[in-house]
């Protein structure tokens, strides 16, 4: 069988439900990675480097106190190690992610995984020995010499975590044992992107597909209800059959967790979690608070969907199709996506757009689902002398576009960062990563809304906007809501079985969506599908961070230039100050409620326009 180049929706003439293989896509629609290495035997070359320079950490060992030429080269070799560990570890890391079946990127994977355990272990020894110095003379070292300087905020941040580090040893110890706390984690996404196997289905047409990852998102978009229904219910299959072993890694990462928390002499993992990145416990609660007391938005809108989709029960596989069907019909291609994107997000500028173009023509992207590559999409984040990638899947729904849009917000914030900060603060906390991706989701929403060239189209987008607050926004801050309690239960020593589990999400979600939605048996088993519930307190901030762009976007939109500047402030700040006050730079204050109550109020005025325009 010979398989044509996929330049778009065209697989294989003899076999459509086969995913296509990675040889038979176009170049320019794949990453190029040697950008990164120019072949596997450079990445070797310094991977032999990394392990060979870490054990000369040992001679620093307690010695960091003498003088700042002792301090200040110690803290240079461990950033020339962490360096080359990073263009390692994205090398091996998107190698694998193109095909999870190749052993060699597995092996290198691994590999790299253990040696920044072993760096880690090597490197324990310095937050505690710059602890140990007296603050006098630790400011005297620092102002003694203008590239020690450079660290000064990174030494203040050693300082403020005083308290939640340990001897040497004790941290010596915790550091080899990432790798293993990492298992569940690895296992279960080694299970969920290559090992399992999803059932065929038939779709509208009555062909017969392989459902993926990206199907199944792609099918809860299609107007006939019974494929919808029927891929719902197969993808789920699996995580149902499976949920006694998803439990166990959903488990035993919660304890790895927790070991940490504990070990660190913090209350909870919550607070663990937050602190890393110096948020107020408040900020949290401020958020599960807030909505609980605005969702009257999210179930007025099961009740409107409910009722102009014509059902007499609204299930979660009605939750994502949209009620206005000629416009949703449109496939974009990626190339038209990109001109779309480009047009949105002009209101940033030349600069901006001119830095989104080279990572277009220069192959930062990988653009289509292929056989066991890795679902969903992400962007690589920042790598210091290397550019960021973006990982897409891409079935051309206008939800792929935005897609584009905010994974190319984290992009061009990599890319700023990392071409403005250096290497200490040359990445920027979870806090704010999702902040620049939903700000460029919202001026495209706005551009297609602004753009509409008729009525239909027009609530179309709307919806849109809509489903953007309930998935990004009222979803993430569920998930939120689920993590406390299960950290809060295993924590308190409770047993949590798949049956409770699966008890504990549907009581949940059927809070937040109200009496409108039907809780399939199916949905409750969401808990085991979810990989950010691997991430220790992560899908928060999609939330919060959600909150934040919608207020700057609005900036930037209202005052023209000097938001923008803000903006790029923003952008190119990277960790070089804690994230509550950079986004209070840029102009939003999230230790208030009112970032947060605005998007509740922002949902609330669509609805009624959506009502108003359709009557």
């Amino acid at each position: 069988m010979v398989l044509k180049k996929f330049a778009g929706r065209d697989f294989s003439s003899e076999d459509s439900s086969s995913l296509p293989l990675r040889e038979n896509i176009e170049e320019k629609y794949k990453w190029n990675l040697l950008d990164i290495y120019p072949d596997d035997d450079k990445w070797e070359a310094d991977f032999k480097w990394v392990e060979d320079h870490i054990p000369s950490l040992k001679k620093f060992e307690e010695k960091l106190s003498h003088d700042y030429e002792t301090l200040l080269e110690c803290l240079e070799l461990q950033d020339s190690i962490g360096i080359k560990l990073d263009r390692l570890n994205l090398y091996a890391s998107l190698s694998k992610d193109s095909d999870m079946r190749v052993p060699r990127y597995q092996a290198m994977d691994d590999r790299i995984k253990n040696l920044a355990t072993r760096f880690s272990s090597a490197a324990a020894f310095i937050r505690p020995e710059i602890l140990g110095i007296p603050s006098d003379n630790l400011n005297s070292m620092i102002e003694s010499n203008e590239k020690l300087k450079v660290y000064r905020h990174y030494i203040n941040d050693i300082i403020r975590m005083k308290k939640h580090t340990l001897e040497k040893e004790l941290e010596a110890v915790l550091a080899s044992s990432s790798d293993i706390l990492q298992v569940p984690y690895d296992a279960f996404s080694m299970f969920t992107n290559a090992d399992i196997k999803f059932p065929i289905v038939k779709d509208e047409n009555g062909d017969e597909v392989e459902i993926s990852h990206g199907r199944y998102y792609s099918a809860m978009y299609s107007y006939d209800r019974e494929f919808r229904k029927n891929a719902y219910m197969s993808y789920y299959r699996n995580f149902k059959d499976y949920s006694n072993t998803i439990s166990v890694l959903f488990n035993g990462n919660l304890k790895a967790n927790i070991f940490i928390a504990k070990t660190r002499h913090y209350n909870s993992v919550r607070e663990a979690a937050l602190d890393g990145n110096n948020i107020p416990l408040s900020v949290y609660d401020n958020l599960i608070s807030s909505v609980n007391k605005n969702l009257m938005p999210l179930n007025r809108w099961a009740s409107i969907k409910k009722r102009l989709l014509g059902l007499d029960e609204l299930h979660p596989y009605d939750s994502y199709v949209t009620l206005f069907q000629d416009e949703s019909e449109k496939k974009y291609s990626f190339d038209e996506a990109k001109e779309v994107v480009l047009k949105a997000l002009s209101p940033l500028g030349n600069e901006y757009l001119n830095s989104l173009r080279i990572a277009f023509d220069n192959r930062w992207l990988d653009v289509y689902e292929t056989k066991a590559k890795r679902s969903g999409a992400y962007s690589s984040g920042t790598t210091f002398g290397v550019h960021p990638f973006v990982l897409l899947n891409w079935t051309g729904n206008l939800n792929d576009v935005f897609t584009l849009a905010h994974e190319m917000g984290h992009n061009m914030h990599s890319f700023y960062t990392g071409k403005t900060q250096p290497y200490p603060y040359a990445n920027y906390s979870i806090f704010l990563a999702e902040v620049a991706s939903t700000f460029n989701e919202s001026l495209l929403l706005d551009f297609l809304i602004e753009s509409a060239s008729s009525k239909h189209e027009k609530l179309y987008l709307i919806e849109k906007y809509l489903s953007n607050i309930t998935s990004t926004f009222y979803r993430q801050t569920m998930f939120a809501e689920f993590e406390s309690l299960v950290y809060e239960k295993t924590e308190a020593g409770e047993a949590l079985t798949p049956d409770i589990l699966c008890r504990m999400y549907k009581e949940i979600t059927q809070k937040y969506w109200g009496s409108e939605m039907v809780i399939d048996e199916q949905e409750e088993y969401t808990w085991a599908r979810v990989p950010h519930f691997y991430y220790n307190f992560y899908v928060y901030q999609y939330a919060t961070g959600f909150a934040a762009s919608e207020i700057l976007a609005s900036k930037v939109k209202r005052e023209g230039t000097t938001a923008v500047e803000r903006y790029f402030s923003f952008l190119k700040a990277g960790s070089s100050d804690y994230p509550i006050n950079i986004l209070k730079s840029a102009g939003v204050d999230m230790n208030t409620q009112e970032p947060i109550d605005a998007v509740s109020q922002k949902m609330n005025m669509l609805l009624n326009e959506i009502e108003s325009l359709n009557v």
